[in-house]
């Protein structure tokens, strides 16, 4: 049966398709003969109790000189056979959380979408982790400048990060005694007005923050450890960690089965977790990414495991 896949994504134009999992989704519902369309940036409205959006019919082709083609737009309500692919990367400021809002009503409509609305505004991929305290390291969240310091004095060294980042950027190593740690305190709070997460510094990151993917709370066999490279303890991609391929672990799989089925109950078809050593990090559930460089290393289609989940 064919469906109409319904894309709501950050501009398709500046997108680097050799890295992009949206990307692959879209290749492989265009390859399956779903019918493809593009939500315009800020396409997403309501109209009386209706969800709408500005749609343009999509193509796409594994080609970076030219990897998309729209057609007209116009507006539609959402109903049965779309299926909405929620891609937007963070931050989940409240016009993410508005377009969540919208996508619930799509969803009362008839629409299936991925992820799951709710899941979008309840999972905060920081605080998520620690849903499942025994598979992470020791953690602090708070808003308190001596609380965050006294962690920090307590574990010798330690990770310091907003809530709300993603890619690595605003992440910092301190270590106790560290001069600057005030200022990263300040900063990171904004003089006590945000929390801000600390975590017992993992020096098992120097062999890869590991991405391992679940499609419907199963994880894919291989994970991509990002390794971090220079100077820099940041394993991230977007800070220019190197992306190494992996088998799973026995706790990579046992972390898996821990966080699969919770994430399976409440509709988060497609989760990233992040994990270093045998700790879990960050469960991922508004973009994750590295379908293309798994499937690229290994042979494999994990945006196929995500639509026979869709389509089943």
């Amino acid at each position: 049966m064919s469906l109409d896949v319904i894309v709501v994504m950050d501009p398709i134009g500046s997108i680097k398709i050799a890295k992009d999992s949206t990307f692959a989704m879209l290749l492989e519902a265009q390859r399956r003969g779903h019918r493809l369309h593009y939500v315009l940036p800020g396409g997403l409205s309501m109209r009386g109790g209706e969800a709408v959006a500005m749609l343009a019919p999509l193509s796409v082709r594994d080609d970076p000189a030219g990897w998309y083609e729209l057609g007209g737009a116009a507006a539609r309500a959402f109903g049965p056979g779309d299926v909405v692919l929620m891609r937007k990367d963070p931050p989940v400021d409240a016009d993410y959380i508005h377009d969540t809002q919208v996508l619930g009503f799509a969803q009362r409509a008839g629409a299936q979408v991925v992820n799951d609305p709710q899941g979008l505004r309840d999972i905060n991929e920081k605080l998520g982790a620690l849903e499942f305290p025994q598979c992470c390291p020791p953690t602090l969240v708070s808003r308190d400048k001596a609380a965050l310091k006294a962690f920090v004095a307590e574990h010798g060294d330690a990770v310091l990060k907003p809530l709300d980042g993603m890619g690595g950027r605003s992440i910092f190593r301190a270590r106790a005694g560290e001069s600057n740690l005030n200022v990263i305190l300040e900063t990171l709070t904004e003089g006590g007005r945000h929390l801000a997460m600390a975590q017992r510094y993992l020096p098992e990151i120097k062999d890869g923050d590991k991405r391992i993917l679940l499609v419907d709370g199963v994880p894919v066999d291989y994970c991509l450890a990002r390794i971090p490279q220079g100077d820099e303890f940041r394993g991230n991609l977007a800070a220019g960690g190197r992306g190494e391929g992996r088998p799973l672990s026995e706790r990579d799989r046992w972390i898996a089965a821990q966080v699969g089925p919770e994430m399976k109950r409440r509709g988060m078809r497609f989760v990233g977790l992040d994990v270093i050593g045998d700790y879990l990090t960050e469960v991922n559930v508004t973009s994750p990414t590295c379908i293309r460089e798994l499937d690229a290393q290994f042979g494999i289609n994990i945006a196929g495991l995500l639509f026979d989940a869709i389509e089943g």
